[in-house]
């Protein structure tokens, strides 16, 4: 059911979809890995979704899942949107979403992902960390940024 914020929760029948877009977007922005390092990925974020506490996302006209977010607590664990339909206000809805209805203050972000990076800041978040590698242990750095108060 989608709620008056055009934000709708994602369903079990609705992760194959979310990987597809998690893969897409990827493609489109994470430059910085290699096919062998999305392959890696990619069951470990179909396997992950189900851990996630809060999984919402915006769908098109034909009810598909165009870009999604997860939170945890107050953090947002993933935003991706389906390139498509990058730079249409998806991904400023989710995290304005993530912020104002589910109390996220904290993100993290690949330090590679530049736009990303750019998009986080514009949206209000400040930097306040950075790991050398990323929550497996691979050489991805990232930034920890947290909502400005």
């Amino acid at each position: 059911m989608q709620r008056q914020d055009g934000i709708s929760p994602i369903s079990t029948t609705d992760f194959s979809r979310v990987v597809e877009v998690w893969e897409a977007s990827v493609r489109a922005t994470h430059n910085f890995l290699s096919e062998a390092d999305i392959q890696f990925f990619k069951p470990l974020v179909l396997n992950g979704l189900s851990q996630i506490a809060q999984l919402d996302c915006v769908r098109d006209h034909q009810g598909e899942v165009i870009g999604f977010m997860g939170v945890v607590e107050n953090k947002i664990e993933m935003l991706f949107v389906d390139p498509s339909w990058r730079g249409q206000g998806i991904g400023r809805q989710l995290v304005q979403h993530a912020i104002e209805i589910l109390g996220a203050t904290k993100v993290d972000v690949n330090e590679q992902n530049e736009q990303a990076v750019g998009f986080y800041l514009q949206m209000g978040f400040e930097v306040e960390g950075r790991s050398q590698f990323d929550s497996m242990s691979k050489p991805f750095p990232l930034l920890h940024l947290r909502l400005k108060t």
